[in-house]
């Protein structure tokens, strides 16, 4: 590992911390920096809490595992744009280009406004089931065109046609003016609700997709020139590209079970990553996923703050931060070319 890659990871994880920290202690309610570590220290086991309950619950309960969510979705579309990227060879490629999203609306849309699974189902797991089906529809889409790059591509915005379709047309003919807005501000990407189960479940599912392609991060260096280069170099391209679109598709399907549609985390800070790590992935995915972590546990703290007491949604904000920055970085790439 090159000494400029442990310093921007360091100075990745150091901004991560600083940033959870600080943004714990934003909001209504006056919390300090050393009451966050107090509470944190506390659940622990190293010490008791001095705090009074109402704010220990503050902190624990609700700001603290709101922020860790954010930092686990932000590094995690952030991470799946970025293999998106370099498996589909297409730099307008990101998390939501399977149809997952599209998918994942279905699932939740069918489970509060129809109420498919008869209470059995949460709106999480209507959007986890919702999006593994997009995304299967999509694979057999592929396979059966051909399963080239842009045979993928082409897959996945029939799908995520169909499944928006199918969406609007369920709110549109079965839900009331409440349930309406309810939805629709899901849809736009919310963490609000954030608890530990779905941080613990984001955080593992990350952690394991993250392990899988960085062990294929060479793999994904040789996809760069081509199919045919990467099989002169060895590499089974169907079976490892199906490996790393299923993983890829897990993790997003699980980010956005619990946090909707989050968009331009994945599509963005990878090009703008890439300026700093170059191409090669054992680079520049540890330092996208800190990134992204960084970038959207801010983005999701000016979303709750901004309006105070109304709430914005995320893929809102990252949206009107996004769009300025995608041009940006379009005009950067042409100027260099």
């Amino acid at each position: 590992m090159s000494l400029r890659t442990v310093l921007l990871t360091g100075g990745g994880l150091a901004a991560l911390l600083a940033s959870t920290a600080v943004a714990v202690t934003i909001g209504p309610a006056d919390i300090s920096t050393g009451d966050v570590w107090a509470s944190v220290a506390a659940h622990l086991g190293f010490g008791e809490s001095t705090l009074a309950p109402l704010r220990d619950g503050i902190v624990w309960n609700l700001r603290m595992p709101r922020t860790l969510l954010a930092a686990v979705c932000g590094a995690g579309l952030a991470v799946c744009g970025a293999v998106m990227q370099s498996l589909l060879r297409n730099p307008l490629a990101d998390p939501f280009v399977l149809g997952v999203s599209s998918g994942a609306s279905t699932g939740a849309v069918a489970v509060v406004v129809l109420g498919v699974g008869g209470g059995a189902l949460s709106l999480s797991a209507g959007a986890f089931l919702g999006a593994l089906l997009s995304f299967a529809l999509v694979l057999l889409l592929s396979h059966t065109l051909g399963g080239s790059t842009d045979r993928v591509v082409l897959s996945g915005v029939a799908a995520m046609q169909l499944f928006s379709a199918l969406t609007s047309f369920v709110v549109l003919t079965s839900a009331d003016a409440e349930t309406t807005r309810g939805v629709l501000f899901w849809l736009l990407g919310s963490l609000t609700g954030a608890d530990w189960g779905q941080v613990t479940l984001c955080a593992v599912v990350l952690a394991a997709v993250l392990a899988v392609c960085l062990g294929h991060s060479r793999t994904l260096d040789a996809f760069a020139f081509g199919d045919e280069a990467a099989a002169g170099l060895g590499v089974h391209v169907a079976r490892t590209r199906l490996v790393l679109l299923c993983a890829t598709a897990l993790l997003t399907a699980a980010l956005v079970s619990c946090a909707g549609a989050i968009g331009f985390v994945g599509l963005v800070l990878p090009h703008a990553t890439r300026a700093l790590t170059g191409a090669g992935h054992a680079r520049l995915l540890p330092v996208t996923a800190l990134t992204g972590a960084v970038f959207l546990v801010w983005v999701d703290t000016l979303a709750r703050t901004v309006l105070d007491p109304q709430e914005v949604p995320v893929g809102v904000v990252t949206s009107l931060i996004g769009v300025p920055a995608f041009v940006a970085v379009l005009y950067r790439g042409r100027s260099r070319t």
